[in-house]
């Protein structure tokens, strides 16, 4: 898929360098959490298990004037929740650029079309103010707070 801007591929082993990379920024590790990814070892197992789940979905977000990998988006059907959950993470150099919307909408634009699915879910927890505003951007709603796995999250709700 591409946006004006980007390039969205499908995760592969190619993006082993940029996957450790992004797992141990500052933000995910906030917000998303710890996935103790160390080495490149570490990455390609979990780079593996992302490909063997066909409930998950991961986009690789790249500038496409020089293929640059600068975010992630998701979608992933969570055993807690009855549809997908949309996500989203960059790297710190090209967050508040517009390119995290520019890729989520590009993707739930391209979900609308194809009708596969009737709505979307995404999770925050409540002090991510940035990723509250990107959602309220895309359409999202604010459904109710839940607790799966012993953490408070705002789940939001799009219907396509």
């Amino acid at each position: 898929m591409q946006t004006e801007r980007l390039l969205l591929t499908t995760l592969d082993h190619h993006d082993n360098a940029f996957i450790l990379a992004i797992v141990n920024t500052p933000g995910w590790l906030k917000f998303i959490g710890n996935r103790n990814i160390d080495s490149a070892l570490d990455t390609q197992i979990y780079i593996q298990n992302i490909l063997d789940n066909p409930l998950f979905t991961y986009w690789i977000v790249r500038l496409q004037t020089n293929q640059t990998p600068i975010g992630i988006v998701s979608l992933i059907k969570r055993d807690y929740l009855d549809a997908h959950d949309l996500g989203f993470a960059f790297l710190p150099p090209y967050m508040n650029m517009g390119y995290a919307y520019e890729a989520a909408h590009r993707i739930t634009v391209e979900l609308k079309k194809n009708q596969l699915y009737p709505k979307l879910y995404a999770t925050t927890l409540a002090e991510n103010k940035s990723s509250i505003k990107l959602l309220t951007r895309l359409g999202f709603h604010f459904l109710k707070i839940i607790r799966p796995k012993e953490e408070t999250l705002h789940l939001y709700e799009l219907h396509l």
